[in-house]
């Protein structure tokens, strides 16, 4: 029996070469180098679960207006009803008590990468982020680590044509109007499970505006990285372009492997 399995496995090796020989860009699929994690005092002592005073807490640490606090409460109350989708992949083993919905790793947003803390700009130098902004092959560049952004950086020339890239709670600060009149629009409050979640806990994302006429063709990146074991990250990406306008913007995320 070990005999014919040793030559089961030695069969499926060679076909799996053929293949990646006759296909070369198959190579490396399927290999994950971004598993590791840095070490985290703050993230291991995170509140868990999700209830109304989880909501109201994070609506707190951000001086949140009254209708965003009452928004992410109504995200509350759907989330508590709405039943798990059916229409895509078996989640119902998340067990919801277990996440940490609130990580804050540093306590203000860094103008230069040189001003993030040390544990932080090393992750972000393995990622490349920082030599993508260095080389222009980004306009601009917002680096959220855990629940907040903890970089973001925009050319001046985009700034100068009224280009707004700014994370999401920042821009809910310094554009109140705009951000209330399409935050939400596109998928609303209680349009399922996990939108509703995402309402009552969002932190960080991007937000985006180009006026009228103006194209951003140099992409606007946001990278995203969790490093808390059993984590989860909520951030909101909400993108205004106007009329006859043009935005090219990436998104990337990685987190460690844990086996919790």
């Amino acid at each position: 029996m070990t005999d014919q399995l040793s030559e089961k496995a030695v069969a499926a090796d060679t076909v799996i070469s053929e293949i990646l020989e006759k296909n070369p860009e198959l190579h490396g699929i399927g290999t994950y180098e971004y598993g590791w994690s840095d070490k985290n005092d703050v993230g291991a002592n995170a509140r868990r679960g999700i209830n109304e005073d989880v909501v109201r807490d994070i609506s707190a640490k951000k001086s949140e207006p009254e209708w965003m606090l009452d928004l992410r409460l109504k995200g509350l109350k759907y989330f508590d009803r709405k039943p798990m989708p059916t229409w895509g992949a078996d989640l119902s083993g998340i067990d919801f008590d277990n996440i940490k919905y609130f990580v804050r790793s540093t306590e203000k947003q860094a103008a230069t990468w040189e001003d993030l803390p040390e544990d932080i700009r090393n992750t972000y130098e393995k990622l490349g982020i920082p030599e993508a902004e260095r080389s222009r092959l980004v306009s601009g560049v917002a680096a959220q680590y855990e629940s907040e952004v903890v970089y973001h950086q925009i050319r001046e020339d985009l700034e100068a044509q009224g280009v707004i890239f700014l994370d999401t709670d920042t821009a809910l600060r310094e554009h109140p109007e705009i951000f209330q009149e399409y935050f939400g629009t596109i998928i609303p409050v209680g349009d399922n499970k996990f939108a509703s979640l995402n309402t009552a806990v969002w932190s960080g994302g991007s937000f985006v505006y180009v006026p009228k006429g103006v194209h951003v063709d140099i992409p606007l990146q946001a990278y995203f990285r969790i490093n808390t074991e059993n984590m989860g990250q909520f951030e909101r990406t909400l993108i205004i372009a106007d009329e006859d306008s043009y935005v090219h913007y990436i998104e990337g995320c990685t987190a460690p492997i844990y086996t919790s």
